[in-house]
């Protein structure tokens, strides 16, 4: 098997593996009635300030209204707070509650732990080659998903 292949395969396998670790994790954990999409959009809300609707969705690169969808749900299971903006109330606020801060500091600790278990063999230069190769798939991936924009 050539380089080509055996990355393919490990990237395609490491992506299905962290969404389902993730998973499985949420639902042994304290936030089973969480679903993974559920806690990147609690890690798109930033966890000092309001943000508004767009804001959130550009980042996670949706649509305001299926960036809605999520957000009420959210709203009903008490992680999220939905307020109109003092200066435009025509703008919709969106923070965390406290049960929303501790999602987000649970899903922030899964990924340090996994990154950590990454480089933990590794020495500088391999850190470094590792993660000018992460910003280049990521920089592709950028790429494609304004092609499809």
């Amino acid at each position: 098997m050539g380089i080509t292949s055996t990355l393919n395969e490990v990237l395609v396998k490491l992506f299905r593996e962290i969404m389902t670790i993730e998973e499985q994790s949420l639902k042994k954990g304290d936030f089973k009635d969480l679903t993974v999409n559920d806690m990147h959009v609690i890690e798109a809300v930033d966890i000092y300030e309001s943000k508004n609707m767009t804001t959130v969705a550009r980042s996670l690169n949706v649509t305001t209204g299926t960036l809605t969808i999520s957000i009420n749900g959210l709203v009903k299971k008490g992680y999220v707070d939905r307020i109109r903006s003092e200066t435009d109330r025509r703008v919709v606020l969106i923070s965390l509650t406290e049960k929303g801060r501790s999602a987000h500091a649970w899903h922030e600790q899964f990924h340090q732990e996994m990154v950590q278990a990454v480089i933990a063999d590794l020495d500088e230069e391999e850190q470094i080659v590792l993660q000018r190769a992460l910003t280049d798939l990521t920089r592709f991936f950028r790429r494609m998903q304004e092609k499809m924009d």
